[in-house]
């Protein structure tokens, strides 16, 4: 082999090196391109979910708020319900009281009322005394009916 032929061999060698160190080049660098764009398009996609979740999270914060409001309602809803029934109870004990007073009146007048039967009639129940409705023009309220005995 002449040394022509070796400068030859060792051009056409390192020409393939750069060569193949191009082509590889070229490769690296479009490979870097599309990932870029790639990544790019990922991105994008993220924003765009992004606003949706932010609208989901604000749709959850309003209906969560809405629950808070309910739950505060319905708390003070039991609350006055609480007191009504309070109230309720104290007027029924008011008028048991008034009940048990207005029939001890009734049977004072009924002893000392001549015309009264008195509970040593037989057939005689001051407790089974009816009290029959009001009339319009009756302003101190019923009055027990008397039964013929």
């Amino acid at each position: 082999m002449t040394t022509s032929s070796i400068v030859w061999i060792v051009v056409v060698v390192v020409a393939a090196v750069l060569l193949v160190a191009a082509i590889a080049w070229v490769a690296r660098k479009k490979r870097t391109e599309h990932r870029r764009v790639q990544a790019g398009d990922l991105r994008e996609k993220a924003v765009e979910q992004s606003h949706e979740v932010g609208q989901r999270e604000a749709l959850a914060d309003e209906t969560a708020a809405k629950a808070r409001a309910a739950q505060a309602e319905a708390e003070a809803l039991a609350a006055h319900s609480a007191g009504l029934q309070h109230q309720a109870q104290a007027r029924h004990t008011e008028a048991a009281t008034s009940r048990s007073e207005l029939n001890r009146e009734f049977e004072r007048a009924d002893k000392i009322d001549p015309d009264s039967p008195t509970s040593d009639t037989p057939g005689q129940d001051t407790a089974t005394r009816e009290t029959p409705p009001a009339t319009p023009g009756d302003t101190h309220g019923p009055r027990p009916m008397r039964r013929a005995g």
